[in-house]
């Protein structure tokens, strides 16, 4: 597969990493990663558009190859400034946006504050919790909060990167997290997503820190909700059936939005650009050429 060029950005002071499928002078296509992931996850996607797009992929703050936060500050407000700030660097707007999980988080807040700059936006699974997860966490008080904020914490300061002996174990880990991938696409996605250790050991480049976003800190689901209903552009939907995530037609999620639609998808899991990828390549093209 022929490969994007690296380039970096910079953002409260943090030197960020993105790479570019080339094309300029097409239309500006963004996508943006999940938690845990890196920019190198969408390398088949990006194959099947870039004819079409100038396509560019950024690494969050923590992932992949862009600098990790001092503090752990990696609460939604501070993805969506990096972001903010790569679409101000690259200077091509309106653009459109195709995310995962929380980078779709971080796609659909940055489109409902910046809705002059999106002109289409596809969402995997980056509505957060439900409805009933979102009631039990309002249940607790916010000094019960702040409480299990420090308290895990605490507990993830003294927890280190795991090790493994080679790059085979991190793949089978790879393959353990969703067991949809193929063996190539496991050891692609592992490849970029490893770092070897001096004494040999590999282990994941991103920060344990951004396992527990905000915390405390960032937009409340009201902030969000309200946030989505001033996105102006057409929005497309993507669920994996075998994931977690709840459906937004059923549980009512998908009435903040002005102009959305969604697709979901069979035996596919969270990682649906994966688990299904002509199927979902097939939809978003769709969607795309409107």
């Amino acid at each position: 597969m022929e490969g994007p060029t690296s380039h970096f950005w910079f953002s409260q002071r943090l030197r960020l990493h993105y790479v570019d499928w080339g094309n300029e002078g097409a239309p500006l296509l963004l996508m943006i990663h999940g938690g845990r992931d890196h920019c190198r996850n969408w390398d088949w996607v990006a194959r099947r558009l870039r004819d079409r797009f100038h396509i560019v992929a950024p690494d969050l703050r923590g992932h992949g190859d862009s600098a990790w936060a001092s503090g752990g500050a990696y609460d939604l407000p501070n993805h969506v400034y990096d972001i903010a700030q790569l679409v101000h660097q690259v200077g091509e707007t309106p653009i459109t946006i195709l995310a995962h999980s929380m980078g779709a988080a971080v796609a659909l807040n940055y489109a409902g504050a910046f809705s002059r700059h999106v002109k289409k936006l596809i969402a995997i699974e980056g509505l957060g919790p439900s409805p009933e997860m979102a009631a039990e966490l309002a249940q607790q008080t916010i000094d019960q909060r702040v409480r299990f904020w420090v308290k895990t914490r605490r507990e993830n300061s003294g927890r280190n990167p795991r090790k493994y002996p080679t790059i085979d174990d991190a793949v089978a880990r790879m393959q353990e997290e969703n067991p949809h991938l193929n063996p190539e696409q496991a050891r692609h996605l592992t490849i970029h997503g490893a770092h070897q250790n001096e004494d040999g050991t590999f282990s994941w480049k991103f920060d344990n820190y951004a396992r527990f976003g905000g915390g405390v800190a960032g937009f409340s689901l009201d902030d969000q909700h309200k946030l989505w209903s001033l996105i102006t552009c057409p929005v497309l939907l993507v669920r994996g059936e075998e994931s977690w995530a709840s459906d937004p037609a059923v549980d009512g999620r998908i009435k903040h939005f002005q102009n959305a639609r969604l697709v979901n998808f069979k035996d596919a899991g969270h990682w649906v650009h994966h688990d299904k990828l002509d199927g979902f390549l097939a939809e978003a093209e769709a969607f795309l050429a409107q």
